[in-house]
């Protein structure tokens, strides 16, 4: 993608620089803090997602910002302006399966009804069958009697539905497939993928599990496991569950010696089969600093949300990794934000004295409490803007209801578009 000023279209995907170390970026408003930030540079939405160079969209952020949302969002608007689109969600709440109308998602895309598909464009949409895709691995790169052996061993039925860090690799991994495919037929097949990282305790995790995970299952540590056990059962079951982290509680149940069985049975067949695991993890860690990626970092204005984002933020510049921007969803809103909180308070007070007029009152006191927030919010963003000065971001207005069809989906993919 050429370089170009954050935000404002083409190019807009190039990596911007967080300055600053954001340590306070989701502290709340301390004095001072509105008059010393900075205004951040509008992301251009629309500029974005219509750049043919832009091929994978990445919606990362702690957990309960709306990434899910945002995702459907922004895949339905590209569609409906001629991008031919699929859509990766890792969310087990099933949240995009209803607000696109289909009744369940899949490990396979499938086409979203009630599409504008005027411009030309489509929209598949998925969900992240973590152990479908594990499977579909090892299916491609073994034989069918060896993929038999791996998925009838217990320590893998284990590992690839409980290990700490499988579901980020192997999101990653249909990233990968799903890029494949679209370049494999660049006529017809996608030219945008979006993707909606796992709900994760931390927004990093996305970037730093599947490395963990690569170096569990790379050549070095399958020797290791497969070598005679010097120090006996019980210290050798030690090592393997401190190894095996969230599966530990399902291989525990097991005899010891069964286990290592197991262990031995399962890196005898993945031996020629992921002695080259970490070196996948890394190609794909590749395509997501290529240019033609773009990350959305996606926040709420909360203490906890926006000190994630600023992490995040910092994270992606040391990676070298594209950064488009910030999407803060749930903004607080009022109708006549000229008419200060005080002013609000006082005039429901006066009408209170009064004995009269008492829902004008409680609209007053309403009012008053909305700004309030609000001003909490723009301290806080205030504090995230000062800190990264050079990030475009864009605010999305807090919705009343929750997105539920794609009607919603469009008013929070046209909210994103205007800034």
């Amino acid at each position: 993608m050429s370089p170009a000023t954050p935000g404002t279209g083409k190019g807009a995907a190039t990596a911007v620089t967080g300055k600053g170390t954001g340590k306070g970026a989701g502290k709340g408003a301390g004095k001072g803090a509105t008059t010393a930030a900075r205004r951040s540079p509008l992301l251009d939405v629309d500029g974005m997602i219509d750049d043919p160079q832009l091929r994978v969209v990445v919606c990362c952020g702690a957990g309960g910002v709306g990434k899910t949302t945002t995702a459907a969002a922004l895949a339905l608007r590209a569609a409906e302006r001629g991008r031919r689109v699929v859509v990766l969600t890792i969310d087990p709440a099933r949240r995009l399966a209803q607000s696109m109308g289909l009744v369940e998602l899949d490990n396979t895309p499938r086409p979203v009804a009630g599409v504008d598909l005027s411009g030309g464009g489509r929209l598949d949409a998925m969900m992240l069958d973590m152990k479908r895709t594990f499977d579909e691995v090892i299916e491609a790169h073994a034989s069918p009697a060896k993929a038999q052996a791996i998925f009838t061993n217990p320590f893998y039925q284990a590992m690839s539905s409980s290990f700490a860090g499988t579901q980020e690799y192997m999101a990653m991994e249909k990233l990968g497939q799903l890029r494949a495919r679209a370049d494999a037929d660049a006529a017809d097949g996608w030219d945008l993928i979006v993707v909606d990282t796992p709900p994760s305790r931390s927004a990093l995790d996305f970037l730093d599990a599947p490395q963990r995970l690569g170096s569990f299952l790379d050549g070095r540590l399958i020797r290791i496991l497969s070598a005679p056990a010097k120090a006996g059962g019980r210290a050798y079951l030690k090592v393997v569950s401190v190894a095996v982290g969230g599966a530990t509680g399902v291989l525990t149940r097991l005899l010891g010696a069964q286990i290592l069985r197991d262990v031995q049975s399962f890196v005898g067949a993945l031996d020629t089969v992921f002695g080259g695991f970490r070196e996948r993890a890394e190609q794909t860690y590749r395509l997501l600093q290529a240019e033609g990626t773009a990350f959305l970092v996606v926040a709420a204005p909360a203490p906890d949300a926006l000190r994630e984002a600023s992490f995040f933020v910092e994270r992606l510049a040391g990676e070298g990794m594209p950064l488009a921007g910030l999407v803060l969803n749930r903004v607080t809103t009022a109708r006549a934000e000229s008419l200060s909180a005080e002013r609000a308070q006082a005039a429901a007070e006066d009408l209170e004295e009064l004995g009269a007029q008492e829902l004008t009152e409680g609209l007053l006191r309403v009012h008053a409490d909305r700004m309030r927030r609000r001003e909490r919010e723009r301290g806080l963003t205030h504090r995230f803007t000062g800190a990264h000065p050079a990030v475009p971001m864009v605010e999305v207005p807090a919705r009343a209801e929750d997105v539920h069809d794609l009607d919603g989906l469009r008013e929070i993919g046209a909210s994103l578009a205007k800034g």
